[in-house]
């Protein structure tokens, strides 16, 4: 930030509620040119809100938003990207089908005579990735892009387009180590050109080192906003929680002799080969390999979406066919996705519909009445912790913290012998992250096999008993994870290969 400079954005008292409920509570925030302001909270304390009243997706109820020295009124998205105000959000919103060139251009072709000249095309996107130190084949179609590589292009795309703020909504999340490391670097590239930057994260190593300034919100207001170099992650977490958070490893019953969930020989293409593993009863095994390997693809494998190239399941001794996701169910496998917008929840139904929708379709319910519904439901709210502003709304609306519990809730109370657990903690704040593994731990201490994909080795060591390393699809390491330590493990994820 230039000494001196004036803010480009300058909120103040901003108010927004939903139903009755207050989502923001007069909040005060300044946005300087060059600048990383990450944005901290609780999942539903109000950052999402906030950066959709900046965006134009939603208007305030009261307060105000300057746009350089000047009070804008009624800012729709639209009229925020043409004031330079724009936004990437965590889900991806490339038009896969087309090229990186043509996402770029999108909306902007150049013509002749009412043509598209495709070599400008190429030419003027080549230029702004090439401002951004950002190397991506044009030509490739989006959809072949890794996620970071989709990030980098949205990103490129707002800045040509003319944005000088630029809002990031969990821009690493679901990356390996070295793709968020490019993201990072392309955040500070944005810094020093002079984009206001607005960072959302979780991760709270990551924000104390991108960040220059952090605003923490709670319940909707401001509870501290200061430099970076004046926090530390303790101030932080309790700024944000409003408490200390531990998340220490209890003492769990030990895992019983017999195997509840046994993988032998599996492989898909080249990014499954011949994975082997075999979790006990009452133990929780992780596989952890960088983002997109083998663990990447388990969850359609042994739930049955997709059919293996070779290979053997078996849950409690029984042998389960792959290809048929009634035939993993039965078999007593629950395996829940990593992608819960997507795969996992149905944005149109309710909290409590979303909550006992598997239940009931295994005991084969068709029809329920809405206050029963309510009445089954409620005790799953309270094992799960999960909160809404109001009543029972549709589950889109909920937090993701609270989105994750529900998708927790409505598969691991199906009586499961076995779980895959993918990311079950991607995109949720520190509070939600220590409940869920407090729900994990539970699961294990009930006797079932739980296998975890993560791309966290926090989470791993915080969680398994045993850890199983992938790299380029195969298994290149197995420990007890009382023998090895963080930095042994992340070394062995990172830097082993296939013997």
């Amino acid at each position: 930030m230039t000494a001196g400079a004036a803010p480009v954005v300058r909120v103040r008292g901003v108010t927004k509620s939903f139903g009755g409920a207050a989502a923001l509570k007069g909040v005060d925030l300044d946005l300087y040119p060059g600048e990383i302001h990450a944005l901290m909270g609780m999942n539903g304390a109000g950052k999402s809100t906030l950066v959709q009243v900046l965006s134009g997706v939603h208007q305030a109820d009261g307060g105000t938003v300057e746009i350089d020295g000047r009070e804008r009124h009624g800012l729709n998205v639209r009229r925020a990207r043409r004031l330079g105000v724009s936004s990437v959000p965590q889900r991806r919103e490339l038009a896969m089908g087309l090229t990186v060139a043509e996402n770029i251009l999108l909306g902007d072709l150049p013509t002749r005579g009412g043509a598209v000249r495709w070599r400008a095309v190429r030419d003027e996107a080549r230029a702004a990735l090439a401002a951004l130190g950002i190397t991506v084949d044009v030509e490739r179609a989006a959809g072949s892009l890794t996620v970071a590589e989709q990030t980098m292009v949205e990103v490129a795309r707002e800045v040509r387009r003319g944005g000088r703020v630029l809002i990031l909504d969990e821009p690493t999340a679901c990356l390996s180590a070295g793709d968020a490391h490019r993201v990072r670097a392309l955040v500070r590239t944005l810094r020093d050109e002079g984009v206001a930057v607005v960072y959302i994260s979780h991760y709270i190593d990551e924000v104390m080192a991108v960040a220059d300034r952090l605003t923490v919100l709670r319940d909707g207001a401001v509870v501290t906003s200061a430099p970076a170099a004046e926090l530390d992650e303790t101030g932080l977490v309790r700024a944000m929680v409003g408490r200390d958070v531990v998340s220490t490893r209890p003492q769990r019953p030990a895992p019983k002799v017999e195997v509840g969930l046994a993988v032998q020989g599996l492989s898909h293409g080249r990014a499954v080969r011949d994975f082997t593993v075999e979790v006990r009863r009452g133990e929780i095994v992780a596989v952890l390999g960088p983002a997109g390997d083998a663990q990447s693809r388990l969850f359609d494998l042994l739930s049955g979406r997709r059919r293996p190239d070779s290979g053997t399941l078996r849950v409690d001794g029984r042998t389960v066919p792959f290809g048929r996701v009634p035939a993993s169910l039965a078999g007593g496998l629950r395996c829940v996705t990593g992608d819960r917008r997507t795969l996992g929840l149905v944005p149109g139904l309710s909290l409590d519909e979303n909550l006992m929708l598997a239940h009931d379709r295994l005991a084969g319910r068709r029809l329920h009445r809405r206050g029963e519904l309510a009445r089954r439901a409620a005790p799953l709210r309270r094992a799960y912790g999960v909160r809404a502003l109001a009543g029972n709304p549709p589950v889109s609306a909920l937090s993701g913290g609270n989105q994750q519990k529900v998708l927790l809730g409505k598969w691991l109370e199906t009586s499961p012998a076995a779980c895959f657990l993918e990311d079950p903690t991607n995109g949720v704040d520190v509070a939600a992250m220590a409940d869920i593994h407090s729900l994990v731990d539970g699961l294990a201490s009930r006797g079932v096999a739980v296998l975890l994909a993560s791309s966290s080795a926090e989470e791993v060591m915080r969680l398994a008993d045993r850890v199983v390393v992938v790299s380029a699809g195969r298994k290149v390491a197995e420990h007890d994870i009382t023998a090895i330590t963080r930095d042994e493990l992340v070394a062995t994820a990172l830097g082993g290969q296939p013997q």
